[in-house]
């Protein structure tokens, strides 16, 4: 697609401005509005309640890379394909700017998404990857004001990243002050602490918080948003935090303590007789480090202070929203691309499929009366990452891409109505091929595949070569006891597998040609002068 959008012109009545907001690692479960104890996040609670929290939201893939390319994409992982982290996403793959750039939106990014361009592709077909049409592929769709992908440790850091260059002017001198003073301490000789050690993390970063990322990429959407009036807009403000470096300015480094964290999600009985596949995660060092609880003690607070500071911001957009007359007219849209372990089921990270990884906070504010029905409201029907961007394109009115796009539009949902055949369960499926867990369990690359089916009773998740996880979430809503090997629940599994097969036989291959089409060529070859089969 061109940078070029449709003359302003042309567009009879100006749609709704879209602000994608996108935290990284945020779990579902902190925040206040879905039941935190301690966490303090106000401001999202007040788009909750100005608007509608979707209580299932789940996303397609359990880490970054995998899970932004479907919530771009509108499609499952295993349609897309670039299912994990730095997996190239294919060139022919449409993302949420070729969907709503002929709507007229002017359509950007500030911060992350992890996306690998397609540049074999781009070299074999000749592309020039520089030209305006380049830069678009290359950067997701997206018009980058600032991408930014959040990990720049001394080994692979740009001496041009914007950040930097930002802070030294700031005063934060050296070769990489995004890890010297955003997301590094100071001891008391004066030496670098750096993020990057789990240990640090109670410390407080060396950058003032109105110089740290998230304040940065806050006040870089805020640019945008101000100087973009003659047209719609969706601009994707994509944080980096809370994921890690757990790294946390003052006062937000030391705004909770230890007596602030839930308790850990797990039971011994997790590790006795395991299945293989999540034995083999247990032994990572991310995973063995949170399972100590001196880690979580260290670690946790500083993630919720990463959030609520995060929510601090949310507030400053908001501000500036209505300080620029686009409250109104403007959808915000907050989420996560995934969530964190943090130390629940004896793991660290993500890579697998458990509630805290794999469901996500969801939240949208629709400012128009045809919303006002919702205000407020918990909905507790099934949602996914892909549905966004039909939702997007149902408020740009564009035409339904039915052949393409795998999610469904959550407008009816926002407006009080459950459409007739609405999902009944959620899929995901990813790839640890660049784990040392597949090297443990013994699998070759194209083997390291895993699968998630999750209903309101069972979660499921299969993998190749290893049995199956299974849990029953109404006898065990925490995912404590896996019955994956368990001759009781034979037929469950068999049932499992069966609807997973189901859903694989419905992914939407024929991207390329559009279902009017199929509808008007239907039967027509006598038409076209074309014979077969006449007497």
């Amino acid at each position: 697609m061109s940078l070029q959008a449709v003359p302003v012109e042309n567009i009879m009545t100006k749609p709704p401005n879209i602000l994608f907001i996108m935290a990284d690692q945020f779990r579902a479960d902190y925040l206040a509005c879905a039941g935190h104890p301690t966490i303090r996040t106000p401001n999202l609670d007040a788009l909750a309640r100005d608007g509608v929290r979707f209580s299932e939201a789940f996303v397609q893939a359990p880490v970054c890379g995998g899970s932004r390319m479907s919530f771009y994409t509108g499609r499952y992982a295993f349609s897309h394909g670039a299912y994990y982290n730095n997996y190239p996403l294919r060139i022919d793959e449409k993302t949420i700017g070729d969907y709503l750039r002929p709507q007229g939106y002017r359509v950007a990014l500030v911060g992350k998404t992890h996306m690998r361009p397609d540049l074999e592709t781009c070299e074999r077909l000749g592309l020039d990857v520089e030209s305006a049409d380049g830069v678009l592929m290359r950067q997701c769709g997206f018009e980058p004001v600032e991408r930014d992908d959040g990990l720049h440790p001394d080994q692979l850091v740009d001496p041009n990243l914007a950040y930097n260059v930002y802070l030294r002017k700031q005063g934060y001198e050296g070769d990489n002050p995004w890890h010297d003073y955003a997301n590094a301490s100071e001891g008391e000789d004066g030496e670098i602490l750096s993020g990057w050690f789990l240990r640090n993390a109670r410390l407080p970063a060396r950058v003032r918080e109105e110089h740290s990322e998230t304040a940065y990429m806050t006040d870089r959407a805020m640019g945008f948003m101000g100087e973009t009036r003659d047209r719609p807009w969706c601009l994707h403000l994509s944080y980096i935090k809370p994921h890690w470096p757990y790294m946390a300015p003052a006062p937000y480094h030391d705004m909770y303590s230890a007596g602030d964290i839930l308790d850990a999600n797990r039971a011994d009985s997790e590790k006795d007789g395991c299945n293989p596949v999540l034995s083999a995660f247990m032994k990572h060092e991310e995973s063995v480090n949170f399972s100590r609880d001196e880690v979580r003690a260290a670690v946790i607070p500083t993630y919720m202070g990463l959030i609520t500071q995060l929510d601090h911001h949310i507030g400053r957009v908001r501000t500036f929203l209505k300080e620029t007359g686009q409250t109104d007219n403007t959808i915000i849209v907050f989420t996560s691309d995934h969530g964190d372990y943090l130390g629940d089921h004896w793991l660290g990270e993500k890579d697998l499929f458990h509630d805290e990884v794999m469901r996500v906070p969801l939240i949208i504010h629709d400012p128009r009366p045809e919303a006002d029905a919702t205000r407020g409201r918990t909905i507790a029907e099934f949602a996914e990452a892909i549905d966004l961007v039909p939702t997007f394109l149902d408020w740009a009115e564009g035409a339904p891409q039915t052949q393409r796009l795998e999610g469904r539009s959550l407008t009816p949902l926002l407006r009080g109505t459950v459409p007739p055949g609405w999902r009944n369960a959620v899929y995901a499926d990813s790839c640890f091929a660049l784990r040392h867990a597949r090297k443990d369990l013994g699998l070759e690359p194209d083997e390291a595949r895993a699968f998630m089916l999750r209903s309101t009773r069972w979660k499921y998740m299969r993998f190749e070569k290893h049995p199956p996880l299974l849990y029953d979430l109404q006898a065990d809503p925490r995912e404590l006891n896996d019955l994956g090997r368990s001759n009781f629940h034979a037929d469950t599994r068999a049932e499992m597998d069966g609807l997973l097969f189901d859903w694989l036989r419905r992914r939407k291959l024929r991207t390329t040609l559009s279902d009017a089409e199929i509808e008007q060529r239907t039967g027509g070859a006598q038409k076209r002068g074309i014979y077969f089969g006449v007497w």
